[in-house]
């Protein structure tokens, strides 16, 4: 059923997709049917996927390695990091002087942060921190990002309580 669904996608939907990838593999409607399988279950044997997508498993295994190999998909772990003793997340909008980007790949090779993203708005990057505590937020925000080169202004916006988190976005 879940391939069916794949499948019947309309032809304009492929197409708004793979404008926007931009170079990147082109998926067919069976690797998303895999990748949506593993969305729902990164555990899934490979025999139950096969089976919901019209494949042997060793063929849904090929592809699954292909697409980890193509950096389309992750499997990996999700934790709530307040069960693994992280209990202060927030969102820090950033604004650069200079060259984002510099800025950007420094954020990223922080262990604390967790998503880097440069924007078009209010702020030129958001980065998204995951910290044991206060203490630990303010030592990363003041003597960590505030001290890069080119960082003009922060502004935090600390999670009280996290409502959702969710990566089942789909294939569309």
């Amino acid at each position: 059923m879940q391939s069916e669904v794949v499948a019947s996608r309309s032809a304009d939907q492929k197409d708004s997709r793979e404008s926007r990838n931009g170079g990147n593999p082109q998926l067919d409607a069976v690797s998303l049917a895999i990748i949506e399988q593993l969305q729902e279950d990164g555990r899934r044997p490979y025999a139950a996927i096969g089976k919901a997508v019209g494949l042997s498993e060793a063929a849904v295994r090929q592809r699954v390695q292909k697409l980890l190999d193509q950096g389309v998909m992750q499997i990996v772990a999700v934790t709530d990091p307040l069960t693994v003793g992280f209990r202060r997340q927030a969102m820090v909008g950033i604004n650069v002087e200079g060259d984002v980007e510099s800025i950007a790949d420094a954020l990223t090779a922080m262990s604390e942060v967790e998503y880097v993203v440069m924007t078009a708005g209010s702020f030129d990057i958001l980065a998204e921190i995951v910290c044991e505590d206060d203490d630990h937020l303010l030592d990363v925000i003041n003597k960590r990002i505030r001290a890069l080169s080119g960082v003009r202004s922060t502004e935090s916006f600390v999670y009280l309580k996290l409502k959702k988190q969710t990566y089942m976005w789909g294939t569309r």
